[in-house]
């Protein structure tokens, strides 16, 4: 059996407990319904309250299930090297990490040595795309894919998304007539339906656990997008990955995380989630997410008492980025956020979650209310900025782009419209060599000033070989403008 891989989520490793894009880490407590007797005559004594009973119909056996679904569900395997800088990529209050099994991720440029790392994963259509964890083949240098019949490929990453823990896979040459099954509607679970999860806990191919859903929309504010079905069927490490099946043999979410110290917490991806951002992998390599740029929090009944309002629920702005997508669309701060292009926000977390489902560049319908008055305001919304301690990946379109592979950095534009941004740079390359690191703003590629990624490419693609290029640029988190000298290699 091969040692685990560190990873962020659900186990990676066969030795790792799951650890996706998060564990959950609320509970609901609920109680079944009452109903009160009829009135009492006066003076009569009060009847205790009446419990209708209920039928709760017992399954029969869970084999044909079974046998239908299980021949999609694959074994991952995977060797990679971790990264060896010590910096977190989870932001999580002390102790919530190994409570939840997503032990802190290093992450930076130094390789450590090749480990091997084992997961679960699922086919969702007959030519070989598997869907499984971010954190199983996150580092990978080289994944194979092993079926439940035995059969064997090699698979590249097509995309991944550290954010919600969700990658996809493409099976290479693969025959067009693989076992698969299809995404399910994970809205129309309710707690307490029966679900079925399938995966290689521990190396154990094929294992096959049953329960209900426990919880639906759990935050455990591992991060931005947390959303979780809750599971009481057995998860263990090596299920990252792998699929959790309705009664109808659909996927309605991807088992990710669990609570390390107790029995019977599981998480999953929900599969609405998943069906939303798999084309952009499929196509993008990455997802880039709408953007306000804003600051928001729950509106509170406090809240809404002191402003005057006869609303308890929204995203009331706290603060706006100066030259953002929202400020420039005329949001103030104490605007409370209602709705957003027709998904009515509840809350601040519910704000973040729907306009990171909507793409960059795209006009919205942003409803608020200011002083009590209902407006409706259009905004073109900007890419979300990688925050501190996030890992960014980049789209397949950037990771062609000459600049990386010829100076070893990638370029985007600034989310705030300040420029150009060095993104990403590889240790050891000219770049890195220049004193150029991740966030520094380009302004001038030679004698050539530059305010788009294209146009720093461009001007970079032009320089000649060997020469040394002159570029004006201003480091991370400061307003002086500075003097680099780039090497062009020959």
């Amino acid at each position: 059996m091969s040692s685990p891989l560190t990873s962020r989520r659900a186990a990676r490793g066969v030795l790792f407990p799951l650890m996706m894009v998060a564990a959950a880490c609320g509970q609901a407590v609920g109680s079944p319904a009452s109903t009160s007797a009829p009135p009492a005559m006066r003076n009569a004594p009060v009847a205790a309250p009446v419990i209708p009973s209920v039928t709760v119909p017992t399954p029969g056996s869970l084999a044909p299930l079974v046998e239908s679904v299980k021949g999609a569900v694959v074994n991952v395997e995977v060797q990679a090297r971790e990264p060896v800088a010590a910096q977190s990529r989870l932001r999580l209050p002390p102790g919530w990490a190994e409570q939840f099994g997503l032990p802190d991720r290093p992450q930076g440029g130094e390789q450590g040595p090749v480990q091997q790392g084992l997961g679960s994963g699922f086919l969702v259509d007959a030519k070989g795309l598997v869907l499984t964890n971010n954190h199983v083949v996150e580092n990978a240098e080289r994944v194979r894919v092993k079926l439940d019949d035995g059969r064997a490929f090699e698979a590249q990453v097509l995309g991944r998304d550290p954010l919600t823990d969700v990658a996809v896979l493409q099976l290479e040459h693969a025959p067009d007539n693989l076992p698969h099954v299809a995404l399910g509607d994970s809205d129309a679970m309710r707690v307490g339906d029966f679900v079925l999860a399938i995966g290689n806990p521990f190396g154990l191919t094929s294992s096959v656990s049953s329960g209900i859903v426990s919880a639906r929309a759990r935050d455990i504010h591992a991060g931005p997008y947390d959303e979780f079905l809750q599971t009481d069927a057995a998860i263990n490490p090596g299920n990252s990955g792998g699929p959790l099946f309705n009664l109808q043999g659909e996927v309605i979410g991807m088992n990710t995380a669990i609570v390390r110290q107790a029995t019977g917490i599981g998480f999953a991806v929900p599969s609405n989630l998943i069906h939303s951002l798999l084309p952009r992998l499929e196509k993008d390599g990455a997802v880039r997410r709408g953007w306000l740029g804003l600051a928001a929090q729950d509106l509170t009944p406090d809240l809404a008492r002191a402003l005057g309002l006869n609303v308890d629920k929204g995203a009331i702005v706290a603060d706006l980025n100066a030259n953002g997508p929202g400020a420039r669309a005329g949001l103030k701060d104490d605007d409370v956020i209602t709705q957003v292009e027709g998904t009515a926000i509840e809350s601040a977390g519910g704000l973040t979650r729907a306009v990171g489902l909507l793409r960059p560049d795209s006009k919205v319908a942003v409803h608020v209310l200011r002083e009590g008055k209902p407006m409706e305001l259009a905004v073109t919304l900007g890419t979300r900025p990688a925050q501190k301690g996030e890992s960014e990946v980049p789209s397949r379109d950037e990771e062609g782009t000459p600049a990386k592979g010829r100076l070893g950095m990638r370029l985007a534009d600034d989310p705030q419209g300040q420029g150009v941004r060095v993104v990403q740079v590889e240790p050891g390359s000219p770049a890195d060599r220049a004193e150029l690191p991740p966030g520094t703003l380009l302004r001038q590629v030679g004698d050539q000033k530059v305010a788009t990624s294209q146009e720093a490419a461009a001007a970079l693609r032009a320089a000649k070989p060997g020469s040394m290029l002159l570029l004006r640029i201003q480091p991370p988190g400061s307003d002086v403008t500075l003097l680099r000298a780039l090497p062009v290699p020959s």
